[in-house]
């Protein structure tokens, strides 16, 4: 029990030699500076706010200017299509067919009345010629007193009557004509044509299908030419105008082409808070249904702008290397917000009157040291 008493002991007094001896030194002060490494070819600026005029984005989505929904004017089984969804076609360009068995036969009988109505007439111009002839023997027979004036007024009533009888089968060949144009113009209806030049974005019938007046078969986009629709809210009501130019953003295209507000709806929806504007686009390879992102003018703000070049990403992270008054490179995590060409905005994280560096951050490290501070 003795030998394991002194053993404890000394094996107790070795660990605390040491700590004993370390107490004996100096004290090390507190605050005192540790090695830093220095950094050199970077350049630092002051963060200062500056008023800047702010934005509003509003998510809207791009349509053909012109959308065509092609419907029939007949009634009638469909009886072929001639296009299919995607095919781009020309005005006047032919989409399907409707059975016009039906017109064709109202053409032929108006053709027929037509030509009933012409046989008619030329009858009504002879019978008019002898009415003349006899006209003008009966008026020397009465001029020399050998006819009385009694049967001289019912030969020129004849006369009358035939001259009568040729203008109303006139007007009747007049009408038998019309007649045989609206019924070949209402047989050109059983061909369905596009009325734009564009794109067949949607087929509504199948071979077979009975097709009504008014009743949608095909939707027609006119690609010429394109708008994107977006609903703002109604506090920009007073800021966007027509004939404005807006950037606008196709995520789809990776770029931000010019845009002009052709209209902006005056009426407020009441379930939304908000009011349907449309921007007028032009560019390559814009399609309909795309998702864009339309900014608007706000009211002006005074932000804290740093360049582009300042921010330094760290996987998941934002950050910018802040310097204080001593140099000591602190690496700072903040929080972006809207862009202005080559500035982004800092919504947290820094302070009027810091200084970060804003050039040559590949050489910065957080808890290094410059010498001098520029």
């Amino acid at each position: 029990m003795k030998r394991f008493l002194l053993t404890s002991l000394t094996v107790l007094s070795f660990l605390c030699a040491p700590l004993y001896l370390g107490g004996c030194g100096d004290e090390v002060r507190p605050g005192a500076e540790t090695a830093r490494r220095e950094i050199t070819g970077v350049k630092t600026v002051e963060v200062k706010g500056v008023e800047v005029s702010g934005y509003v984005d509003v998510a809207g989505t791009v349509k053909a200017k012109t959308i065509s929904a092609v419907s029939s004017k007949v009634m009638g089984a469909v009886t072929s299509i001639l296009v299919q969804e995607g095919e781009r076609v020309k005005r006047g360009a032919p989409l399907l067919t409707i059975d016009d068995s039906d017109i064709r036969e109202k053409v032929r009988a108006a053709e027929a009345g037509h030509r009933e109505a012409l046989k008619a007439l030329e009858a009504a111009k002879e019978n008019l010629k002898l009415a003349n002839l006899t006209y003008e023997r009966y008026k020397k027979l009465y001029e020399g007193k050998a006819l009385s004036r009694q049967e001289f007024d019912t030969i020129e009533t004849k006369r009358n009557a035939a001259e009568l009888e040729r203008e109303r089968m006139e007007e009747t060949v007049k009408r038998a004509e019309a007649f045989v144009t609206e019924t070949r113009v209402y047989r050109s209806y059983a061909r369905v044509t596009s009325p734009v030049d564009g794109v067949v974005s949607e087929k509504k019938t199948e071979v077979g299908n009975m097709a009504n007046p008014g009743m949608p078969l095909m939707v027609i986009e006119d690609t010429s030419s394109f708008i994107l629709e977006a609903n703002a809210d109604e506090r920009l009501s007073d800021r966007i105008k027509k004939g404005m130019t807006v950037g606008v953003t196709i995520d789809s295209l990776g770029r931000t082409i010019e845009g002009k507000v052709m209209e902006a709806v005056p009426s407020v929806s009441p379930a939304s808070r908000t009011f349907l504007v449309k921007i007028a686009l032009m560019g390559d390879g814009l399609k309909s249904g795309q998702y864009g992102k339309v900014s608007f003018p706000a009211v002006k703000k005074t932000a804290l702008l740093l360049p582009l070049s300042a921010i330094d990403a760290k996987g998941q992270l934002t950050g910018v290397y802040a310097v204080d008054d001593k140099g000591v490179v602190t690496y700072r995590l903040v929080r972006t917000g809207e862009s202005y060409d080559n500035n982004v905005e800092i919504l947290s994280g820094l302070n009027p009157g810091e200084r970060v560096i804003v050039e040559g951050i590949d050489k910065a490290v957080d808890g290094g040291l410059i010498k001098p501070l520029k």
